[in-house]
């Protein structure tokens, strides 16, 4: 395919997609390419693994900030608070990301299984289809367990951004000693769940390596 003519065919998968048409439109145009739904869906689980890992290290890091303004003199507390509105914001779009992009396996994966499924019809060797369909379940089973992980997650970001939120709004309009002592009083309790949140990302992110490495070897 020259160049020209590949231009217009990624044009025309972009506009299939923007159109509606959605993801079957989509999906096919990627199989002329030579990119089927199971090389699709193993990159969106290492894009959404990627994710999670800066997440988790956003998530740190703000949590650190939120630490350090705790301890701050009171005259520092407005340098303090634009430190820590960033932190949240880069915490809050990193967590957007991570629930996008898990989203985006669901979509594929779900394609992926009807169209496998459907398939296990037109075989002629009953063995094979055992197989195939063998396999069918055993990947099926791995992609449940690596998307209750991945859905622990999510659940757990909602409730550490809130705190961040709300911890950076009080900080910014009350700038005062108060303030220092309200983050001191919530900071133990943060700690708690920023730890199971981090402790839940590093499961996710083995299940979705373990999910990689089985689709690939297989």
């Amino acid at each position: 395919m020259n160049p020209k003519s590949l231009c217009a065919f990624v044009g025309l998968i972009v506009l299939s997609v923007l159109s509606g048409g959605c993801q079957s439109a989509y999906y096919g145009a990627m199989e002329k390419m030579g990119v089927h739904k199971r090389d699709i869906l193993v990159d969106r689980v290492e894009s959404a693994k990627n994710a999670q890992e800066d997440a988790k290290e956003q998530f740190v890091s703000t949590f650190d900030q939120f630490v350090s303004v705790s301890g701050v003199e009171v005259s520092e507390l407005k340098k303090s608070y634009d430190s820590l509105q960033k932190k949240y914001d880069a915490s809050e779009a990193a967590a957007t990301d991570v629930i996008d992009r898990i989203s985006g396996i669901r979509s594929v994966a779900e394609a992926l299984f009807k169209e496998w499924g459907n398939e296990l019809d037109i075989y002629s060797n009953e063995d094979l289809r055992k197989a195939s369909e063998a396999q069918l379940d055993a990947t099926k089973e791995l992609y449940a367990k690596l998307m209750v992980s991945m859905e622990e997650v999510s659940n757990r970001m909602t409730p550490v951004l809130e705190a961040f939120r709300d911890q950076t709004l009080f900080l910014k309009h009350n700038l005062n000693a108060q303030a220092i002592s309200a983050l001191n009083q919530t900071s133990m309790s943060l700690e708690a769940e920023v730890e199971e949140l981090i402790a839940q990302m590093e499961t996710s992110i083995n299940e979705a390596n373990d999910f990689i490495e089985q689709m690939r070897e297989g």
